[in-house]
């Protein structure tokens, strides 16, 4: 029985409840000078955010992409099997960069990396104009002294504290100044944003990554269908020449015996095997053409087409903390941080140093 009764002496009821919210509250407008000191140091930190604080600009480029479409190769399809060709063995690899890919495409360390290396000016490139901007010099002194790196000699060339380095700086891009976005999956328009204090950078980054993720987006889309071309290509010219040959050999024949003698079979033998030979390789050469000319149409089909809609011009859209909203929140958090205070000090007092 004395357990249950200790139990329900402990027992906190909604009577206790509003009467200690009450004193709290009685507390807190006693010290109503020391609020309103919070509130006049939040409003001028606010203020002082509001202005000094830089603003983050951003660059944004919107292009579309338009992936190749083989669905209009139907009738070349059909003429092509007709004449024995399979059209399919000449294609390009349909699945590569296809859909979000290119997206994550402009997220890779190659990428990005290249990009840091590429000239921001005539004497600077985009790598020394980050770590210039945000100070990474001070920030990373007790790891790396960078201002002793050149990151202007070749990439095969740095040393594992280069290439660190440029890892580093490309994960940071990644993680915070760098957004690549989709937003309507049935829309093939891209935007690619880089966010810095440094508006120029902001501008000559997104310029240089944009060129060089969709050149290399090109180069590879089209990389497979271009061999082919090319090959297609010398081996057209191989059997042309062939056949000039032929027919040079043929005409110097015709022009040592004009007039040969029908009575003597023997004195035609070349002539007939010059015939031959050029009737062989005019056939190879019809054949060559016709999977040249094909080719070439699956090539054209094979390129995606990337077209630029907008492009970073200045000045950039740019964030900063507007100077009502900095200060309301300024003084906000102030008097938050003045309640805390007040709470943990008043406890301090009734449990610490009255006990």
């Amino acid at each position: 029985m004395k357990g249950e009764q200790h139990i329900l002496d402990d027992k906190i009821t909604f009577k206790e409840v509003i009467l200690n919210l009450r004193s709290w509250v009685y507390f807190f407008i006693g010290h109503w000078k020391f609020f309103l000191f919070a509130v006049l140091a939040g409003i001028v930190l606010g203020a002082l955010v509001s202005i000094f604080k830089k603003p983050v600009y951003h660059a944004e480029t919107t292009f579309v992409l338009e992936e190749s479409d083989m669905g209009g190769m139907g009738q070349v399809s059909g003429l092509a099997s007709l004449l024995g060709i399979n059209l399919g063995s000449m294609s390009g690899p349909s699945g590569i960069f296809q859909g979000e890919n290119i997206m994550e495409l402009y997220k890779s360390d190659n990428m990005l990396g290249k990009t840091l290396l590429s000239p921001f000016d005539n004497n600077t490139l985009l790598i020394d104009r980050f770590i210039e901007s945000n100070k990474l010099d001070k920030k990373w002194a007790s790891k790396v002294d960078l201002a002793s790196l050149d990151f202007s000699i070749s990439r095969e060339s740095f040393s594992v504290t280069q290439d660190s380095v440029v890892k580093e700086i490309s994960k940071l891009i990644r993680e915070k100044h760098l957004s690549v976005e989709k937003p309507n999956r049935k829309l093939s328009i891209i935007y690619v944003t880089v966010s810095a204090k440094d508006e120029q950078f902001a501008k000559v980054f997104n310029e240089s990554m944009v060129e060089n993720v969709n050149t290399f987006y090109l180069e590879t889309k089209t990389k497979k269908t271009a061999e082919n071309l090319t090959i297609l290509q010398m081996q057209a010219d191989s059997v042309r020449a062939v056949l000039d040959e032929n027919l040079m050999e043929f005409a110097n024949i015709a022009d040592r015996i004009p007039f040969p003698n029908a009575l003597v079979q023997s004195a035609t033998v070349e002539s007939r095997k010059k015939q031959i030979d050029i009737q062989a390789a005019s056939s190879v050469f019809a054949e060559i053409t016709k999977n040249l000319e094909i080719a070439k149409v699956n090539h054209r089909n094979n390129s995606p087409l990337i077209q630029i809609i907008d492009s970073p011009r200045y000045p950039l859209k740019s964030t900063r903390i507007k100077f009502l909203k900095g200060t309301v929140f300024g003084a906000a958090i102030m008097v938050f941080l003045a309640m805390a205070f007040l709470y943990f000090r008043q406890l301090y007092r009734l449990h610490i140093e009255e006990s």
